[in-house]
């Protein structure tokens, strides 16, 4: 999935107590991240999507949309966010993708369940995936660590020629890779 486009899609989302359309074309403008995850009204996916949410203004300081995915109906959605503390916070669109074409898209469903795996992708404003990142059911996921990549894929887009090196954070040095760094690392 790196360096390839976003699947083109047009569905129905919650966000903000309202039903929308969201299409593959709203996406792209801007930096943006998929959440994909099994199911509502499960156990690991409201502490996911809750620790998303403590982290939404980072993300919208740094110009970055947050979209969750599953396979269930915005209709669904709409009733866990009702019913459920952790969701009841959430602000950015929950998009809902009951015929598994987003799913597909990104290549993580689970065809014998009908659900996605835990599956990340930070999407830069050409609607290409710069970041991919998918765990098996029982492992959750870390927004804070995502605010991290977010800020390493925008430092390496805005600055040709440099790299971030492992654990890098914001202030850090970066590399210049170049014929004087082989073997000095």
């Amino acid at each position: 999935m790196i360096n390839k486009e976003i699947p083109e899609f047009s569905v129905q989302a919650f966000h903000n107590g309202e039903f929308k359309t969201i299409t593959s074309e709203d996406v792209k403008g801007s930096w943006a991240i998929f959440i994909f995850y099994p199911a509502d009204f499960t156990f690991v996916c409201p502490t996911e999507l809750e620790d998303m949410q403590k982290h939404y203004g980072e993300f919208q300081k740094l110009g970055v949309e947050v979209y969750s995915v599953s396979t269930d109906s915005h209709f669904v959605h709409k009733a866990w966010h009702d019913t459920s503390d952790a969701i009841s916070t959430i602000t950015y669109p929950m998009l809902a993708d009951p015929t598994g074409t987003i799913t597909r898209g990104f290549d993580i469903m689970i065809e014998a369940d009908h659900q996605a795996l835990r599956g990340t992708y930070l999407i830069n404003p050409e609607g290409v995936v710069k970041v991919a990142e998918i765990h098996d059911l029982g492992i959750g996921r870390s927004a804070k660590d995502m605010v991290r990549k977010v800020k390493a894929a925008q430092y390496v887009a805005n600055h040709d020629g440099e790299v971030c090196p492992a654990a890098w954070e914001e202030g850090e040095a970066t590399l210049t890779p170049s014929l004087d760094l082989v073997g000095k690392i």
